[in-house]
């Protein structure tokens, strides 16, 4: 097959230009300055610790789930809070195979106390954007994953 030349060509193939290449930039970013700011839990632990302050006890399937987070990551992650103490699970009352898991108090009293610095995590990524641009951004980024 021919290449293709003149107006119609497709322009070359340049990695910088990539949407993956700066989505994974900007994530590196922000994970950069998570471990800064939280150098006690790992962002997926923030994530999961977040998310069952916001529902409350989960199946570890669901909670998985809701935080993006395939079946064998979250098993390890739910694995070592609950070594940290911060979650405890138990057999679902209505299925066997479930895991039922909730914060301790020490995992609702450690959220807690984390969540402003991870909000200001967020703040400190976003800070070369005017508001509306923040906006626009996580707008777009929510059509990008429906």
């Amino acid at each position: 097959m021919a290449e293709r030349t003149g107006p119609e060509a497709e322009p070359p193939y340049v990695l910088e230009d990539q949407i993956g290449f700066k989505l994974r930039l900007a994530y590196q970013k922000n994970v950069e300055i998570f471990a800064l700011a939280l150098p006690e839990i790992t962002p997926m632990q923030f994530a999961v610790l977040a998310k069952m302050q916001e529902m409350g006890t989960l199946s570890q399937n669901r909670l998985g789930r809701l935080v993006a987070m395939d079946a064998a990551t979250i098993k390890g992650v739910i694995d070592r809070l609950r070594l940290r103490g911060l979650v405890e699970t138990v057999p679902s009352a209505t299925d066997r195979r479930r895991l039922e898991v909730s914060l301790t108090e020490e995992g609702a009293a450690l959220i807690a106390a984390l969540a402003p610095r991870a909000a200001q995590v967020s703040r400190q990524t976003l800070r070369k954007l005017k508001p509306r641009e923040v906006a626009q951004l996580l707008d777009l980024l929510d059509r990008l994953v429906e």
